[in-house]
């Protein structure tokens, strides 16, 4: 593929994923990409990589592209921010894409006068500079400012310098079909350079990116793609052989599969949402996996009556809960740009609701785990002080002593990108009283 065509294909990528978010769609960037190169397999692996690292480096970099386009006269469209990315974030000179951009067919159309005289104002210059403003600067939008500055107090800087560099490949052994040992083998021979995770205990992280969903090991069961944060949030559910489980927000079953594996087959995981899309990928990846102890539902929203029909009967109630996702911009950049001050506040409200119908679920002596992949304190420690204030028959418990190693907190498991090379995550475990 040419490199004119594949400036084209990302210039008709930006412009889709645009278009999708204007009209209302929720699809993620991820998906978005995804469907369009199944539309057109006659483009080649490498093509597909560095039309989707252009791509994604315009999602993660987009308002500091914005405002050096802004500045060079140069009105923003998905054309200017691929070719202002090209020039700025890959230092590509400006006659090599005047030699790609030459109009033939799939190519993208030759350089404007405007745009040649703009791009070369920029040519050779750093995509960051001290004359930016902060939203600019580190890539949000400005009415997150206030939210991030009291997350993060003074790890905001790095934190989000962190949340602008692509996340690192993570996997989860599953030991019901294997060991950690024998899956470092097998990815040490497919040249992947694995290497084993210290803090969790089934965890891989990949120091090569390949197709791994190829690999026999996938299709045998033997991992699961998981990033080593959600890993630990999991591992925060102690649930012994034989515990009855409810995954209250369960989605895909990244987690179920998980607390399956922990559990070692025994007992009763029940897996619940709203989403009934999400849902129904969940029976092929339990089967891939070897988990038989998983009971599926759809519910009609977290106040659904046949919740009730579980009432104090769970050991462990997981709730990962929907939320911004604002943890994970490092692996979906465009959740920042989808995310606007409404849902914040919408889904406060939605999580507030789940934490107090789910808690209907837990017996005395259970306990209810609250996870996000946030970094947000309305969705984080707020939501589990007001709960706490609101279920006087619950109390803080301590975090397993894995985790507290990891973090240093006892009370709250807090997982950033800057200090522990994970996404974005909070947790808390609650107990129910006696």
């Amino acid at each position: 593929m040419k490199p004119g065509a594949q400036v084209a294909a990302a210039i008709d990528l930006i412009t889709l994923v645009n278009t999708a978010w204007q009209d209302g769609s929720r699809a993620p960037a991820d998906s978005l990409i995804g469907s369009y190169f199944k539309e057109r397999r006659y483009i080649g692996s490498k093509d597909r990589g560095m039309i989707a690292g252009l791509v994604y480096g315009v999602l993660r970099q987009g308002a500091a592209l914005e405002w050096r386009l802004e500045q060079a006269g140069l009105a923003v469209d998905p054309r200017t921010l691929v070719l202002g990315a090209l020039v700025l974030m890959e230092a590509r000179p400006l006659a090599d894409l005047r030699e790609w951009l030459n109009g033939e067919r799939h190519c993208a159309a030759p350089l404007s006068e405007p745009e040649r005289r703009a791009l070369a104002t920029l040519e050779g210059q750093p995509l960051v500079t001290d004359a930016m403003p902060e939203a600019a600067r580190y890539n949000f939008p400005d009415w997150m400012g206030p939210s991030l500055k009291a997350a993060l107090g003074d790890a905001f800087v790095p934190a989000l310098e962190a949340m602008a560099q692509e996340a690192p490949v993570d996997l989860r052994v599953n030991t019901l079909r294997t060991t950690r040992e024998a899956l470092l083998q097998q990815l040490r021979e497919a040249g992947y350079e694995p290497e084993p995770l210290s803090f969790v205990p089934h965890g891989i992280r990949l120091h090569k990116r390949g197709a791994v969903f190829t690999l026999p090991a996938f299709r045998d069961g033997a991992f699961e793609m998981q990033d080593a944060g959600s890993q630990l949030a999991a591992s925060l559910v102690q649930a012994k052989p034989g515990d009855k489980v409810v995954d209250f927000c369960a989605g895909a079953g990244g987690k179920t599969l998980a607390l399956a594996a922990a559990m070692q087959n025994r007992g009763r995981i029940l897996a619940w949402d709203v989403n009934a899309k999400r849902l129904a990928q969940m029976p092929k990846r339990l089967a891939r996996a070897g988990v038989h102890n998983v009971q599926i539902r759809v519910l009609a929203s977290e106040n659904d009556a046949f919740v009730k029909r579980h009432k104090a009967t769970a050991d462990w109630v997981l709730i990962d809960a929907p939320c911004t996702g604002s943890g994970t911009w490092r692996r979906s950049p465009d959740l920042k740009w989808r995310t606007a001050p409404k849902d914040l506040q919408e889904l406060t409200v939605v999580q507030a609701s789940i934490l107090s119908s789910a808690a209907r679920l837990v017996k005395p002596g259970g306990h209810l785990v609250y996870v996000t992949c946030s970094m947000f304190d309305e969705e984080n420690r707020q939501q589990a002080e007001a709960f706490l204030a609101a279920h006087k028959d619950f109390a803080i418990a301590p975090l397993p002593l894995l985790a507290q190693s990891v973090t240093g907190e006892a009370e709250y498991l807090r997982l950033w990108p800057h200090r522990h090379e994970t996404d974005g995550f909070f947790a808390a475990v609650f107990q129910r009283k006696k």
